[in-house]
């Protein structure tokens, strides 16, 4: 991924790509549990403050994960004309209630002062959320809203090569791939196929 990217953006797109091809042809889930949940957090320190620290629990997790389809849903909806991840093709939300979804989860935020005063410096107030299921999964949705409502989303793209269930923000004009690699499964796929249909002529 580009480091030009938002933090916003690289979220977004992160907490997307745990849905993934599990290179069998298959669909994989890097969400399907609290450890799950809890070892991607740590991967992504901006998530939550002392995200290193970071438990999660059952309602946490069907929390992100329903935001996660939420977000994918209006992913899905971003690359129109063209077509969604084909792991999203049959379990989109309406996008009336991916966007009611990640308006909720957006409005999580309730947070309070907390005061720091150390022996050797100033007295400092800091806001934290009252509550870290809630900061993490308003977070996220902060994230997604900022990346969905900006110019980044118009760069937004479904990869088509074969078993392949990610987005990605196309970085130049002839880019059809998220990856090297699906763009090589792709070119061998219609190899295959030109060659199938000329033996069949």
């Amino acid at each position: 991924m580009q480091e030009s990217l938002t933090r916003d953006a690289r979220l977004t797109l992160d907490l997307t790509l745990t849905i993934r091809h599990d290179g069998h042809g298959g669909v994989a889930d890097d969400l399907t549990d609290p450890p799950g949940l809890a070892a991607w957090v740590r991967a992504h320190p901006d998530a939550v403050p002392d995200a290193a620290a970071f438990l999660a629990d059952d309602a946490t997790l069907t929390a992100v994960r329903d935001l996660r389809a939420a977000v994918r849903t209006l992913f899905a909806r971003a690359v129109r004309p063209a077509e969604p991840s084909p792991a999203d093709a049959t379990r989109l939300l309406s996008v009336s209630e991916a966007v009611a979804r990640l308006n909720a989860a957006a409005a999580r935020t309730p947070t309070v002062p907390v005061l720091h005063w150390p022996e050797d410096a100033e007295p400092a107030v800091r806001r934290k959320a009252a509550d870290d299921a809630h900061e993490l999964t308003a977070t996220l949705a902060h994230a997604a809203i900022a990346f969905l409502a900006g110019p980044d989303r118009q760069r937004l793209r479904a990869c088509h090569a074969p078993r392949c269930v990610r987005y990605f923000l196309k970085e130049h004009p002839r880019q059809e791939w998220c990856k090297p690699s699906c763009g090589n499964r792709a070119r061998v796929a219609r190899h295959h196929d030109r060659h199938r249909k000329t033996q069949q002529a």
